[in-house]
């Protein structure tokens, strides 16, 4: 065979790969735009809404124990009123934000996003669900209570070009850097601009309170929530103009991105928002919650007893958020809390539950939690032959631990006897207990515990799991 006629070959081989890769490459991306195009179909069909949000004290936080903030109540409306489940995971970081978005690891990216043309290449931005403008965050001199108003004035910098040579601290990837940067460009004078990659907006004004750093910028109403905290902040000079703030999905979802706004459209002119905003914008006591021990910001503690909890968890070798999501669905950590059934104290101790573990005693909240911890221990101990996979198995005891081991065997019974999987909790067992008040099913024969109200711990499963969620993206292990 010649040389040119193998050239030949080789040529027309590459020529016929680089045909089939092009070919490749148009149809993955043709799949790609379709997916985009039924983000919406797909997130009604999984049942599930997965929003990123920034963890600080307006968007989302943990105050004695219950999960709160303003876009975390904003998110479980439009969840609610898309009946789907919402799955809320936390990062600070906007460039791992917009990457887990492109690459569908998020549905929506529900944080106070600035609306810019740079970002508009990249993400679709929702109808705007606030203006605010960008403010430095500076503070007053020591003794700023005792100075009359026009010496407290000629201390603080309100001509933006007294910010040359200044050193200003702001969140890495943001739009107060880019700003900052033409600002330096507009007064002709160079900024001392530090991109923070560890700390968080809401970090970085309070280290400007605690006099840790000299300046940052962050948004107008994020600054007058925190001006509440710190009141030696002073937050009066702005360095932009107003601006829109907006969630984000990504290009192309055309589907979904239309029914969100919509959802904006007519959530902005309801009472429940003007509520909302007022609740964590507006209201005094927003800077108390903030400084409790039982903030998640201030103190960092879940509840009075949770060096108890922790003590409990560790013996058992259970993660101690999960002991405290249970323990705030059943008593709201009240020590004193009584159900009508007779259920007493923080994990509602049955008396008949406390002899089945052979402890008699549980009305103070240690011999209380570790009573409850027991009774958890022996639920698994008793559903793990039946139920081997550990992620699965912990619905399972949840659901006993609400409404006793019985009813839990009567629905894995009938979710045999009807064709479905007695291992699985989620649409196989569930659906039998939380329909076991009905006669179909509770004079089933395969049923040896008669009624039950399934609805109650169908909820209380769920209602847990979601705390404990809640719990692992805020408070430390």
């Amino acid at each position: 065979m010649s040389k040119t006629h193998t050239y030949i070959q080789f040529v027309s081989f590459l020529l016929v790969a680089l045909l089939f890769s092009c070919k490749s490459k148009k149809d993955s991306d043709l799949q790609d735009d379709q997916q985009r195009k039924n983000d919406l179909t797909r997130i009604m069909k999984s049942g599930q809404l997965k929003a990123v949000v920034d963890y600080n004290s307006t968007n989302y936080f943990i105050y004695r124990g219950k999960p709160m903030g303003f876009k975390y109540e904003l998110l479980k409306q439009l969840a609610k009123d898309m009946d789907v489940e919402l799955n809320i995971s936390v990062s600070n970081n906007l460039e791992e934000t917009f990457d887990g978005l492109n690459s569908g690891q998020y549905d929506l990216v529900a944080k106070n996003l600035t609306i810019t043309k740079k970002r508009d290449e990249t993400i679709s931005f929702t109808l705007p669900l606030e203006q605010t403008r960008q403010v430095l965050v500076q503070r007053k001199p020591d003794n700023w209570r005792s100075l009359p108003k026009y010496a407290l004035e000629d201390s603080m910098i309100r001509n933006q070009l007294d910010l040359a040579g200044k050193t200003i601290y702001v969140q890495k990837n943001t739009t107060y850097y880019r700003r900052l940067v033409n600002l330096s460009d507009e007064i002709g004078e160079e900024i001392n601009i530090v991109q923070d990659s560890v700390y968080g907006v809401e970090q970085l004004v309070s280290m400007v309170a605690n006099g840790e750093i000299d300046y940052t910028v962050c948004d107008e109403n994020v600054a007058k929530v925190n001006q509440t905290f710190y009141p030696n902040l002073d937050i009066d000079t702005p360095v932009s103009f107003p601006q829109n703030i907006a969630w984000a999905v990504r290009n192309g979802s055309e589907e979904w991105l239309n029914y969100l706004n919509n959802w904006i459209r007519h959530f902005r002119k309801t009472t429940l928002y003007a509520v909302l905003y007022n609740k964590y914008f507006e209201n005094s006591r927003s800077s108390s919650m903030v400084n409790s021990s039982y903030h998640s910001i201030g103190g960092g503690n879940i509840s009075p007893f949770d060096d108890l909890i922790k003590a409990s968890a560790e013996q058992a070798g259970l993660d101690w958020r999960f002991l405290a999501a249970i323990i705030y669905r059943e008593s709201r950590f009240d020590p004193e809390a009584e159900s009508w059934a007779g259920a007493y104290g923080l994990m509602q101790i049955m008396p008949e539950s406390a002899d089945l573990v052979r402890m008699n005693e549980f009305e103070e909240p240690e011999q209380n939690i570790r009573v409850g911890v027991r009774i958890l221990q022996w639920l698994d101990k008793n559903l793990k032959p039946e139920v081997p996979d550990s992620t699965e198995r912990v619905k399972f005891v949840l659901a006993a631990y609400n409404v006793g081991l019985g009813h839990v065997k009567d629905a894995q019974r009938l979710a045999k006897k009807y064709n479905k999987d007695p291992e699985i909790w989620d649409d196989n067992v569930d659906y039998y207990l939380l329909n076991k008040s009905a006669s179909k099913f509770f004079k089933d024969p395969v049923v040896r515990w008669g009624y039950c109200r399934g609805e109650e711990p169908y909820n209380y499963v769920n209602r847990v799991l979601e705390t404990y969620r809640d719990y692992r993206n805020i408070i430390a292990e």
